[in-house]
Formats: structure tokens, C-alpha cells, sequence
């Protein structure tokens, strides 16, 4: 696939961005070479390779999931402008 000057316009209208002549003439070789290299990569046979997230063997550390109310029930509703039995307190909305 080859892009010319009206493609690199309608990209260009299509992601909003504006592009003199000038710089629409400088893309088509520029978007071209990248367009190669993507051809290059499609000939690469990876069919055993397996696929990774990052290029070194990261191994997350996890914490135990334990839940937890945080006790901190207390300082939370001192923040409140009305408590009732633990709670936030707010008036009735539906009748």
C-alpha cells in the first residue's frame, strides 16, 4: 500500500489536524517508509514465539486480599453533617 498527497489530506481532515501543502507533500515519503517497515514486520515468522508484556520477566507482588471495613468508621462520620447508628443521616427523598 502506497499513500499519496489526497490520502495524507484525508487523514489529516479525518484526525482534525492542519497540513499545508508543503508539509502534506513532505508526509507522503515519511508515511511510505513507515508503511514499509509494518510490510517488513508482517514477514517475520513469530508462530512460536510467545507473546509478553514487557521485555524483562516482571512478576508482580501481590498483597493478600483481605477485606477489611478500615476502622476508621469514626473519623469518617465526623465528617458528616448528621449521624444516625453509624451512618450518614439524609432526608428522605422518595415518599
Amino acid at each position: 500500500m502506497s499513500v499519496d498527497k489526497e490520502t495524507v489530506k484525508k487523514i489529516a481532515s479525518l484526525s482534525r489536524i492542519a497540513v499545508t501543502e508543503a508539509e502534506a507533500d513532505a508526509l507522503v515519503p515519511e508515511l511510505n517508509n513507515i508503511l514499509g517497515w509494518v510490510e517488513q514486520l508482517s514477514e517475520v515468522d513469530c508462530s512460536n514465539v510467545e507473546p509478553m508484556t514487557a521485555v524483562i520477566p516482571n512478576k508482580l507482588r501481590l498483597r493478600d486480599d483481605v477485606v477489611t471495613d478500615g476502622n476508621v468508621r469514626d473519623k469518617v462520620l465526623a465528617n458528616a453533617p448528621v449521624a444516625d447508628h453509624g451512618f450518614f443521616a439524609v432526608p428522605k427523598v422518595i415518599e
